[in-house]
């Protein structure tokens, strides 16, 4: 078996994914991240249907059977869906949940049982303002929100005792990328770092085992609440 722990990030794009795998690999760790259409540069990302149990069983098979079970999981995928409820499609609904509750549940099922056999780890879940407040024109992602959300407490209260940290995480403002400026037109200095945030998820990852978090918020500084 491999020296090198592992540490798998599911949505793994630019922004907090590709934080999160540098900051990983910084420390030591096997890092690899699952995208839809996989990745090139200097990380480890691989092309994986997070929704597909066999292809993402497929892709965590050799990569647990090298280096063991994942020290830390994190699911980060998302799916914004902007517009009036009316407006709102049944498919926009369902892309929504599939991309953000159905990955999570294909991620957990493959991950967590051999995490609890290796000793445990940590599973952190990125959830949004919306896990807690669904917003005029959110409906579809606001929903698959709270339902993620709801899924992960489930989890804590069924993996914790067996030495599994589930974190469910929100993140109150706009991570700070090249895309989002573009977007929101936003002064860098009130978005969230995706280091800064990375080094928050590392830390959430190492939490003694007496202060264990299970959902924290995190905002800029000059971000209202």
């Amino acid at each position: 078996m491999a020296d090198k722990p592992l540490a798998i990030v599911a949505g793994a794009g630019p922004g907090l994914g590709a934080a999160l795998l540098q900051k990983f690999s910084d420390e030591g760790m096997m890092a690899v991240g699952l995208t839809r259409s996989g990745g090139t540069g200097p990380h480890d990302i691989r092309a994986c249907d997070l929704c597909d149990e066999k292809a993402l069983r497929a892709t965590l098979a050799p990569l647990m059977q090298k280096h063991g079970a994942p020290q830390i999981v994190v699911h980060n995928t998302a799916h914004l869906v902007i517009q009036d409820f009316l407006e709102t499609s049944l498919d926009d609904f369902t892309a929504c949940w599939r991309s953000m509750v159905q990955s999570a549940i294909m991620l957990g099922q493959c991950v967590l049982q051999p995490m609890v056999r290796d000793g445990g780890g940590t599973f952190i879940v990125s959830g949004a303002t919306a896990s807690l407040r669904g917003g005029a024109k959110f409906a579809a992602f606001a929903s698959a929100k709270f339902a993620l959300r709801g899924l992960t407490q489930s989890l804590a209260r069924s993996f914790q005792p067996a030495g599994v940290h589930v974190v469910h995480t929100i993140l109150d403002g706009i991570i700070d990328t090249p895309a989002s400026r573009d977007l929101h037109s936003l002064d860098p200095q009130r978005m969230i770092k995706p280091d800064d945030l990375a080094a928050a998820y590392w830390a959430l990852a190492h939490q003694p085992k007496s202060t264990w978090s299970h959902e924290v918020d995190f905002r800029p500084q000059t971000e209202s609440f």
